[in-house]
């Protein structure tokens, strides 16, 4: 029988530079995650990529006469297909959230509305395949077993549309533009290494607060 280890929480680690302890993670559909360092980490879109399957074995489902064995033989296909997407999903999670959790005694990301965001119809299926929350949980246990930080920065924070060089808002700023730059400084941004630099600039500045009043 194989008995499961069990990982104290330990306390948290003393920090001398916050600047390099910390990343700040944008998290995306196109992009599963883009890093203040600007690395992009490709979303590999695991349900979508199985929908051919999927619909082709629920439709052989929808075919079979309820409570035959033929019936019973092609819903365990498609939970087995089911099972498989969740595993890969799972695997991919747990890398991702090991490496940030190695290389990094800081990350910070954004508390995003996931529940509120599944309402909307276009963006459901994606937003549920990316498991956003998933990842967030496995992060936060990570960083306790090891002492470190996983900070959430308020969803309403400005992070695409503020300008990382002099901090201002670009309010007309669309999800179409991608690259923009600031009219005030005339700094240009990628939209999402721009937004990770200022999830990271504002956990920094969450936590330094947090550890002061300690």
């Amino acid at each position: 029988m194989k008995i499961e280890q069990v990982l104290p929480i330990q306390p948290k680690i003393e920090i001398s530079n916050f600047e390099e302890a910390a990343t700040g993670c944008d998290l995306g559909i196109t992009h599963f995650l883009i890093t203040s360092d600007g690395e992009k980490i490709e979303n590999p879109r695991y349900l979508n990529r199985s929908l051919k399957h999927l619909a082709s074995l629920q439709k052989q489902l929808s075919k079979k006469k309820k409570g035959s064995k033929n019936f019973a033989k092609a819903k365990r296909k498609v939970a087995k297909l089911h099972l498989k997407i969740t595993n890969q999903r799972k695997d991919f999670l747990h890398k991702i959230s090991r490496q940030l959790v190695n290389e990094n005694q800081v990350i910070v990301l954004e508390d995003l509305n996931v529940k509120g965001m599944v309402k909307n119809k276009k963006l459901a299926r994606h937003i549920s395949d990316v498991s956003w929350s998933t990842f967030k949980t496995f992060l936060s246990y990570k960083c306790g077993w090891e002492g470190k930080y996983l900070i959430l920065v308020d969803r309403f924070f400005p992070s695409s549309k503020q300008c990382g060089g002099c901090g201002e808002k670009n309010v007309m700023l669309t999800l179409s533009e991608r690259i923009w730059a600031c009219s005030s400084c005339g700094q240009e941004h990628d939209r999402d290494i721009n937004a990770a630099k200022n999830i990271k600039k504002e956990g920094l500045r969450l936590l330094q607060e947090e550890l002061a009043t300690a």
